[in-house]
């Protein structure tokens, strides 16, 4: 996704004196690059939705946090500034589906009708032609994996947060097991959602982690992301 010239022109500024990680009360320290524990993608799905999307890039903005949004295509209408931000401050745009439907099953015409008019909404507001693809619930078969132009972005760790709006167990669920590598799921459509990512962001900040976007993700390992492939993480 990433070319190598992007790599080194995202690295560069880092050498030297390490990534800018650690943030203290929006205040951010320079830590030095053996410091630095992993790297982890903070990835959210379902959304936007005006109320709490923009809660969460608001705290992702004063923690200097990229993150990774799969949008779905029927809440685009009237958040399409929304988009626009997300892309302007750095974070990543990718696919989830038109209307929340499970893609594997689907022939052919259907996958287009929740994949493709996807894609084709998104070049038009963001003038973006590469996507990544998360589908609905994870859910994927032959079929799709053979006829996607996108890489699979799953997951490997989920608190499961659309189960209930208990945002200590929802980060504890997430701190506890988190690993260099790591994908993590979460979802912009809750407001205790949105406090958990943020109490995570804070959290593992302070323990040295640093947050970048799934492409991101990928050009720091130095893994090209193929079509039709399946990830859960990149440890």
């Amino acid at each position: 996704m990433l070319s190598i010239l992007a790599l080194v022109l995202w690295v560069l500024p880092w050498a030297g004196y390490g990534a800018v990680c650690l943030r203290t009360a929006g205040e951010a320290k320079p830590v030095s690059a053996p410091a630095v524990k992993g790297y982890l993608a903070l990835t959210f799905d379902d959304g936007p939705r005006r109320e709490t999307t923009g809660l969460l890039l608001d705290g992702l903005a004063r923690r200097g946090v990229h993150a990774t949004f799969f949008v779905i295509g029927t809440r685009l209408e009237g958040k399409e500034d929304l988009l626009r931000r997300m892309v302007e401050e750095g974070h990543q745009v990718g696919i989830h589906s038109f209307n929340h439907k499970v893609l594997a099953g689907l022939s052919k015409a259907q996958l287009a009708a929740e994949v493709d008019a996807l894609a084709r909404a998104l070049f038009d507001l963001l003038g973006q032609r590469e996507f990544m693809l998360r589908p609905p619930y994870g859910m994927t078969d032959s079929a799709l994996r053979r006829s996607t132009p996108y890489p699979i972005i799953l997951w490997s760790v989920d608190p499961e947060d659309w189960s209930d709006h208990n945002v200590e167990r929802q980060v504890a669920a997430v701190v506890s097991k988190v690993k260099d590598g790591d994908i993590i799921l979460l979802h912009d459509i809750y407001y205790a959602s949105v406090e958990t990512a943020l109490q995570v962001v804070d959290a593992l900040l302070a323990e040295g982690y640093c947050f970048v976007t799934v492409e991101e993700l990928f050009a720091i390992r130095g893994v090209e992301a193929k079509a039709g492939e399946e990830y859960r993480s990149l440890g």
